[in-house]
């Protein structure tokens, strides 16, 4: 050591790793608690399936010390070795300093009992699709067996191309995707849930280069967001692909050509079901002359509007 370098003993150097959350926090519950307060004092957003700081912390917990995500109450008081506290500060401080969404950090999304592997090719997935498709979009499709043939417009990782194999189990699924790379992701999902003989993926700019065909049902949960909202969205958004998100000025250029398109893909007796979160003002005012119905679900109401093919027309 040069004479002229601070000298610090070794009780200096123990006492400096005596403190900080890696000596301090013991418990599960420490580093929830611990979590919970970085995330909100660094401004942290939740839009992405979960609720607040509180879910988030416990998922993101759970998840690195590879504990049962629905299992809280047993582990709470369990005490944390220092390597895996290190793990965990790691994975908080990836999310509080760069806003990285929880699924891109574990690499997974979960709807309902479904998980998906995500990384930053695809939009994680969030649809209000996914609690219609529990009941095999019930009532407006009476029997869910019935269905031969349906369509996943904007499948990104393939989320609800999967579930509507589940809720439809003798129809084949087209799953469209502008994007490769998020084509690949679906890929692999697909093949995780053994779906590859039902789901077919298509890479298209809408219909363009879907082969001519007709469906029972199509759903799609497409780029939505306006330019305004765009310009403002928080950080954790921003790691999402901009394509996946955006759609013009007003929101609804892609859905403007799906609904152009949609009945020459459409059976006379078809449906075609649009995810537009809180548009619905714009799209009525943007297609007087239609007269959709607006959809419900236990997470919100009028974000999905549906046509029957004779509308259409």
């Amino acid at each position: 050591m040069n004479h002229d370098d601070t000298y610090i003993d070794d009780n200096e150097v123990e006492h400096i790793h005596e403190h900080g959350p890696l000596a301090e926090l013991v418990t599960v519950r420490d580093w929830i608690r611990y979590a919970v307060t970085r995330f909100n004092r660094a401004g942290c957003f939740f839009g992405h399936g979960l609720q607040d700081a509180y879910d988030e912390a416990v998922y993101l917990v759970l998840h690195t010390l590879s504990l049962p995500l629905d299992r809280l109450d047993p582990f709470l008081d369990a005490c944390i070795p220092g390597d895996e506290r290190e793990a965990i500060f790691a994975v908080i401080e990836k999310r509080a300093v760069e806003r990285l969404p929880a699924a891109y950090i574990t690499g997974e999304a979960w709807l309902g009992n479904f998980r998906f592997k995500v990384d930053p090719r695809v939009i994680i997935p969030r649809s209000f699709f996914a609690e219609l498709l529990q009941d095999g979009f019930s009532p407006w499709i009476a029997d869910p067996e019935a269905v031969s043939s349906a369509m996943d417009m904007c499948t990104g990782s393939g989320c609800l191309a999967i579930l509507m194999a589940h809720a439809f189990p003798n129809a084949k699924i087209v799953a469209v995707d502008i994007s490769p790379d998020a084509l690949d992701v679906a890929r692999e999902n697909i093949a995780a849930y053994g779906l590859e003989e039902q789901i077919t993926l298509i890479q298209s700019d809408g219909f363009s280069a879907v082969p001519q065909q007709t469906f029972d049902f199509i759903l799609s949960n497409p780029p939505y967001v306006t330019q305004e909202a765009m310009e403002a969205l928080p950080k954790e958004y921003l790691h999402e692909p901009g394509l996946a998100l955006g759609s013009g000025e007003d929101g609804l250029d892609l859905i403007r050509q799906l609904l152009a398109d949609a009945p020459r893909y459409l059976k006379p007796e078809g449906l075609i079901a649009v995810e537009v979160g809180h548009n619905r003002h714009i799209v009525e005012e943007t297609f007087p002359d239609l007269t959709p119905t607006w959809l419900s679900g236990p997470s919100g109401e009028n974000k999905i509007f549906m046509l029957e093919a004779g509308q259409l027309l």
